[in-house]
């Protein structure tokens, strides 16, 4: 038959803790550095939201600078006029500018898109905008000519649609 264990000590569930001055600097040396890290995490974030606004910003300048061309030319046209493929035969040269301008803005998009610095809601609405370019038939050399000269990669992009011939 099992005899009980007598105990002589009630049992219990004290941990001793020797913590020397050593190990208490070690732990806030490492709560310091974790801490340093998050603040530097939180830095590099902030700096990046600072990046893309700053680059939509000068997206926009651009774009609009390109728009308020149509308005100080000799012979003023209307940028929906140009979009829709109805502008006038004697704002040809304007619009075979606007062409080019935008396509060399398409191209920096491109890159920035590569690189992170565009949202991909904000790059969607641009392969759309860059094939409704494209499908302008007025400007369809324009517009083959500059791609010619532009990234591989954003030419494919805007080549895989199907367009009408002209």
């Amino acid at each position: 038959m099992l005899q009980p264990i007598e105990r002589s000590e009630p049992m219990t569930l004290k941990i001793p803790i020797n913590i020397s001055f050593t190990g208490a600097a070690n732990l806030l040396g490492i709560i310091g550095v974790v801490g340093s890290l998050v603040f530097v995490g939180l830095e590099l974030r902030q700096s990046q939201v600072i990046a893309l606004s700053a680059q939509q910003q000068a997206r926009t300048s651009t774009l609009v600078d390109i728009i308020g061309a149509f308005s100080y030319s000799e012979q003023p046209a209307n940028w929906e006029a140009f979009v829709n493929n109805n502008l006038a035969e004697d704002n040809f040269n304007l619009g075979a500018n606007a062409v080019y301008q935008l396509w060399m803005l398409y191209e920096n998009d491109h890159l920035q898109h590569e690189l992170g610095l565009i949202d991909e809601g904000v790059w969607v609405s641009k392969v759309a905008a860059m094939r409704n370019l494209y499908g302008l038939c007025d400007y369809r050399s324009v517009s083959e000519l500059a791609l010619k000269f532009s990234n591989a990669s954003l030419a494919s992009i805007v080549l895989s649609e199907e367009y009408e011939p002209c």
